[in-house]
């Protein structure tokens, strides 16, 4: 495949891609890197960082062309998989919109900047770090020339439960996923029961009985997640927040969460 080509059909790929690519036409290691380097100093190409290389339109500033932060975040670990806030934006369902892009993978990464982006990763917990997809919940998604790698909208609300600080905290949370129409609570629920957390169970569960009429959850979804929650009472916020006790999750809930209070000044 001739190198033009190459980056027509593909906005954002890595160093070994395109010696792939350009071995078929007999093209040496060497040659394919000295081709790379060429359309690098000509801005036919950007390099986002080491290995990994974003196309640049034609008649575009390679200094000015944006590059697409969910492929990006996807082509970070050869498991990488957008979470979080991250996958709430990816579908238009975040309150708030972000400049931080959070992605899980099994290996230790460090957070990097690119134009004025910040790529996170996490670490996939542990309860579901050796299972195939990291648990579930994991779609590909056909996006901007590529294919996104992203957690669904059920998984991803129990992931935004279990770690609320990738999220943007309480608030974000709730006005975020109080956008989402619908849920398949089959799915929530696998997924919380695969944590394995006993906290996250309960806030989930007081989620979906806050929401219940609105996401048309069941008493079963409530019983099943009841039987995962905590034996004795629990902080909702990692900070030991005060509140009031909900007793049927063993749930201490600010005040502003329980009531909602930000809808008041909205």
């Amino acid at each position: 495949m001739r190198s033009t080509d190459f980056f027509e059909t593909h906005p954002l790929f890595t160093h070994e891609e395109f010696l792939e690519a350009r071995a078929p036409r007999g093209a040496t290691t060497r040659t394919s890197d000295n081709l790379l380097a060429k359309h690098l100093a000509a801005g036919r190409i950007v390099r986002v960082r080491r290995g990994l290389y974003a196309t640049v339109p034609r008649g575009l500033d390679p200094k000015q062309t944006p590059v697409d932060p969910y492929l990006v975040a996807t082509r970070l670990s050869s498991d990488a998989v957008v979470a979080y806030h991250a996958a709430l934006q990816f579908y238009g369902k975040s309150y708030s919109i972000w400049r931080r892009f959070h992605y899980l993978t099994r290996r230790r990464a460090r957070r990097f900047s690119f134009q004025d982006m910040e790529f996170v990763p996490v670490q996939v917990p542990v309860a579901v770090r050796a299972l195939s997809e990291f648990g579930g919940g994991v779609v590909e998604k056909r996006h901007a020339g590529g294919v996104v790698v992203i957690t669904t909208l059920e998984r991803t609300l129990v992931d935004v439960l279990d770690a609320p600080e990738k999220a943007g905290g309480w608030e974000e949370i709730w006005r975020s996923l109080e956008m989402v129409e619908f849920f398949d609570l089959d799915a929530v629920v696998e997924h919380t029961d695969k944590l394995g957390s006993a906290l996250t169970a309960a806030r989930v569960g007081f989620f979906l009985e806050q929401h219940h009429e609105e996401l048309m959850v069941e008493d079963r979804y409530l019983e099943w997640l009841r039987k995962l929650a905590p034996g004795q009472p629990r902080y909702l916020d990692a900070r030991r927040e005060p509140g009031q006790l909900v007793s049927k999750w063993n749930l201490v809930v600010p005040e502003r969460v329980l009531k909602r209070t930000w809808q008041e000044v909205a």
